[in-house]
């Protein structure tokens, strides 16, 4: 219905931005990520998904089509709102998104707030093939250090995509203990 839109960004929260076409102010839900790039009076160009239900008209935007999909992919699994969508986009990089569906690792999903156990494999299956993997890219799964590493770096008050992203920068020769991991990862921050 509205595919993609286009304008000059006039509000900004953490999750929503009003986007001014003409006069008329639209109000689009975006990733955390999406809203806190953004400045009062930029020019944007979103993809969009509208929602239409009973009690609901809302109008949800992307950066890429990659996100688009992904998120219409998500409210297909049963337990997953638009909002819990929104939350694993924000929380969650493409890459990470990827991987975790790649190399079925659930544990991904449930680090996202509001997604437990029970709705983190739903997803993974119902994701299973719809995720296609690049030219080169392959994932194993990360091993039960790493996972610690991240929860441990949760726990310091890192969010789920920077605790990724440092155990995924991790030396391929630091040893495969969480302490030399932890240590390294938290040297990753410093720089």
């Amino acid at each position: 219905m509205i595919n993609s839109i286009s304008g000059k960004v006039s509000q900004i929260s953490d999750n929503a931005i009003t986007i001014d076409i003409s006069g008329l102010g639209f109000e689009v839900f975006v990733t955390h990520a999406t809203a806190t790039e953004l400045s009062l009076g930029q020019s944007i160009f979103l993809h969009t998904h509208f929602i239409v239900r009973e009690d609901l008209l809302a109008l949800y935007g992307f950066e890429s089509l990659e996100e688009k999909t992904m998120f219409i992919h998500f409210l297909g699994v049963g337990g997953v709102g638009p909002k819990s969508a929104m939350a694993i986009l924000s929380t969650l990089s493409m890459d990470n998104i990827r991987r975790a569906i790649i190399s079925e690792e659930p544990d991904f999903f449930s680090k996202v707030p509001g997604i437990g156990k029970k709705t983190a494999q739903k997803i993974l299956i119902h994701m299973q093939g719809k995720v296609p993997t690049l030219p080169g890219e392959s994932y194993k799964r990360m091993s039960d250090v790493d996972d610690s590493v991240i929860e441990a770096l949760i726990n310091l008050g890192y969010s789920v995509v920077e605790a990724q992203a440092a155990v995924q920068a991790l030396p391929k020769d630091t040893p495969d203990t969480i302490e030399d991991k932890l240590r390294v990862t938290l040297q990753y921050f410093d720089h």
